[in-house]
């Protein structure tokens, strides 16, 4: 655990909760505030957690096949979206009719798919990875009151899980619910029980009582293959006591053609866990979240700490406080930082490295087949 960056969980009260909010009772109250990349709630086991504005539906049977192609739609269907409950099929329109994207065939071993949030849809070298999904139902930690979070952008208003195209693994970092998302998990389980799950060991309490049959559980340090790809684990941010275990980032290690890939959703690394590594391509957020006195997610000069470790030829951005959120907490988490400052500060200490911005739903091509081995920054 010495290679993790330990950051305190702050405790709120519920003498402070009942100032914020007079009709909060205490029990509902107490709650922690942890890294959960700008959406900074957890419940405490002691807290009774109110059900969700809006219920994930408790059956996936209206989820169909998806189609053969490598066209998958984004827009256009309704059912099982953030911010809304299961509908009736027949509000749906015929497929025809349904805006699409290609997925890009031989074009590049690397694409990435924002959706929002930390969640996103990768294809490495022809396997799709769905990494931290948040698709089913708001993101509100079970305590909607205090914060309750949709998709934004108008796409991803209307992604919908038949949207999702064959899966290899499904990547999870942190067994927070902005990562390991109960609704959304629970919603998949029946067309994806036999995928390959990759997580952190904090996802096992939500994990087993769901109902995958095929998760590995790696501990910092720990690798597992995929197809040819070696994912290994690096420790992440610590959330909570000293004593708990860190939470994960993944190395993804694909050998031909040969490239890195570094994930960690909240810029938050141990200088000593990265010194003899190196990746071609790094995911991390740039702009800060931060409480009063407090960081919750970093980026800025940390993401460029983080590309000096690493020496990347890409960084792909990613701005995952971007949502539509209400509730108090919403209101006193603040941004800090641009990707204009970042890139200025950026281009001083790694000029070399590329900065990629995704566009929530929209494929991006990493070019990494340009990737000069024979070159450093």
């Amino acid at each position: 655990m010495a290679s993790c960056l330990q950051r305190p969980t702050l405790l709120l009260r519920p003498t402070l909760i009942s100032s914020l909010l007079p009709t909060a009772s205490a029990s509902s109250a107490h709650v922690h505030f942890s890294l959960c990349a700008g959406l900074p709630l957890r419940a405490s086991p002691s807290a009774s957690s109110p059900a969700p504005l809006h219920p994930a539906p408790t059956t996936t049977a209206s989820i169909r096949n998806p189609p053969a192609s490598s066209t998958f739609p984004l827009i256009g269907r309704k059912s099982l979206s953030m911010a809304a409950s299961a509908q009736s099929r027949t509000d749906i329109p015929n497929k025809e009719s349904d805006k699409c994207f290609e997925i890009p065939s031989g074009k590049t071993p690397l694409e990435m798919i924002y959706l929002e949030g930390n969640s996103w849809l990768w294809t490495v070298n022809g396997l799709n990875i769905l990494v931290d999904p948040v698709l089913v139902g708001n993101l509100d930690f079970g305590i909607p009151f205090l914060y309750d979070a949709a998709k934004k952008s108008k796409l991803m208003k209307e992604f919908t899980l038949d949207d999702l195209p064959k899966l290899d693994c499904i990547l999870i970092t942190q067994g927070y619910d902005d990562h390991c998302h109960k609704n959304t998990l629970t919603a998949m389980v029946e067309r994806f029980s036999e995928v390959r799950v990759i997580a952190s060991p904090n996802c096992e309490p939500i994990m087993g009582k769901i109902g995958y049959h095929n998760v590995t559980y790696l501990e910092p340090s720990d690798g597992t293959m995929l197809g040819d790809i070696r994912i290994r684990a690096i420790a992440g941010p610590v959330l909570g006591p000293p004593w708990q275990r860190p939470e994960n980032g993944y190395f993804l290690e694909v050998p031909d053609p040969k490239f890195v890939l570094y994930y960690e959703p909240h810029c938050i690394f141990g200088k000593a866990g990265l010194e003899n590594e190196r990746a071609d391509v790094i995911v991390t957020p740039v702009n800060k979240q931060v409480l009063p006195a407090y960081t919750l997610v970093s980026g800025q000069e940390d993401a460029v700490r983080l590309a000096k470790l690493l020496q990347p030829k890409f960084l792909v951005t990613m701005k995952n406080a971007e949502l539509d959120s209400r509730g108090v907490l919403s209101l006193i988490v603040s941004e800090k930082g641009t990707v204009d400052t970042f890139k200025k500060m950026l281009a001083e200490d790694v000029p070399n490295c590329q900065v990629l911005e995704p566009e929530p739903g929209v494929p991006l091509e990493v070019p990494v087949l340009n990737v000069d081995r024979n070159s450093s920054n």
